[in-house]
């Protein structure tokens, strides 16, 4: 009766985390060049079979099942619809798997959010004021009383000059960490700027959140129930432990 009420106990807190992580994703529906979140939930051993004093297979009562954990999180890195802006500091990466660079302190990071803007200098900048950076590591600096313009190839042509975005892929989007403000840090291997064929970027357009909206609330729904029959079942075990000690009590 006892090992019930710790897996339901489970199964309510791993759905927990799961409504948190959707719920993140609904609040995020409307942000630029969000990334929406997956909760990876996997199955437990027995508490025996964790201790190791039985095995998977061995048809004993240890053999049963340990229900649910919240495992981790992995981040979906589809690429969302593209919204016509008419800005011209406003930016979208064609490829999936390309990031823009930007500084931050001392740290370099990656984001996919191209609503960029212009200070009063002419550098270009995050909505977090973060410089963004060209393929050489400096600061892009523009100038707002010079007509300028993006090429296809994420090159910034202005009075006959140019500059080249800085545009990199990481070896691998598992290292990619999120760190908010739609940034990412790269663990592990730096990453490599990308090919010239793969530079495609729009200019005046800006990648919407590839969360959907109806699908996340669909799901939110059904781990909010899942949730609510654990917490249901250990009411129920509770109620059974205490009729139980009241009979033993009687006795």
């Amino acid at each position: 009766m006892y090992y019930g009420l710790y897996m339901s106990g489970a199964g309510a807190h791993a759905q927990s985390q799961h409504v948190e992580v959707l719920s993140n994703n609904l609040a995020n529906a409307d942000t630029v060049g969000f990334k929406r979140e997956l909760s990876l939930l996997e199955a437990r051993d027995s508490a025996a079979i964790e201790r190791g004093t039985d095995f998977r297979g061995s048809r004993s009562a240890n053999d049963i099942g340990g229900g649910i954990r919240f495992a981790a999180t992995a981040t979906d890195f589809s690429v969302g619809k593209f919204r016509e802006t008419g800005n011209p500091t406003d930016l979208a990466l064609v490829t999936p798997g390309t990031f823009f660079a930007v500084q931050r302190g001392k740290d370099q990071l990656l984001t996919r959010a191209g609503n960029f803007q212009l200070d009063v200098d002419g550098t270009l900048l995050t909505q977090e004021n973060d410089p963004v950076l060209a393929s050489d590591g400096s600061p892009i600096q523009i100038d707002p009383a010079i007509p300028w313009r993006v090429l296809p190839g994420g090159i910034i042509e202005q009075a006959g000059d140019s500059v080249e975005i800085g545009i990199f892929r990481p070896a691998d989007l598992r290292s990619l960490k999120k760190i908010g403000q739609n940034y990412f840090a790269v663990q592990g291997q730096p990453p490599d700027p990308v090919e010239p064929e793969d530079r495609a970027i729009r200019g005046g357009f800006e990648e919407l959140s590839a969360v959907n909206p109806v699908e996340e609330m669909v799901e939110l729904i059904a781990a909010s129930r899942n949730y609510e029959a654990n917490i249901r079942l250990i009411q129920q075990h509770d109620q059974a432990t205490s009729q139980l000690i009241s009979r033993m009590l009687r006795v």
